[in-house]
């Protein structure tokens, strides 16, 4: 027998073993914490991107509440969306002379309720319209 043969080191020895085993135990100590510490940083991305789509809104109900502060703005909507006049005008709301035809069969039923609205207040035809918006069915 020679000796290289007879003195042949296995591969495995204790220390590989221990050593193996430490590197495992560190893996599996580091984890936990690892997976933790990537999903709380993907949290705070979330959260810089809701903080920053509230500050473009904010910014922009601070302009639209500068833009409510001019009169000459306030009279523009009151005029377009209330059709309102200053006493001396003639306020008047242009329609379209070539309604399409299935248009044209709605409109003769919504012909008498124009007649019994033209006689009520402005505000009890907005709340009519509201309630009649809430009633449509949803498509």
């Amino acid at each position: 027998m020679s000796k290289a043969s007879g003195s042949r080191r296995p591969r495995f020895t204790g220390r590989a073993a221990v050593l193996a085993l430490v590197l495992c135990s560190l893996i599996a100590a580091l984890a936990y914490p690892t997976r933790q510490f990537i999903a709380q940083r993907a949290q705070i991305a979330q959260q810089r991107a809701a903080a920053e789509q509230a500050q473009a809104q904010v910014d922009e109900l601070r302009r639209e509440r500068a833009r409510w502060q001019d009169p000459a703005y306030v009279t523009a909507q009151a005029r377009e969306r209330l059709h309102y006049g200053f006493p001396g005008e003639t306020p008047f709301t242009s329609v379209d002379p070539s309604p399409s035809a299935s248009a044209s069969a709605s409109a003769q039923s919504k012909g008498q309720a124009q007649a019994g609205a033209a006689s009520q207040p402005w505000y009890d035809n907005l709340f009519e319209s509201l309630d009649a918006s809430d009633a449509a069915p949803t498509h």
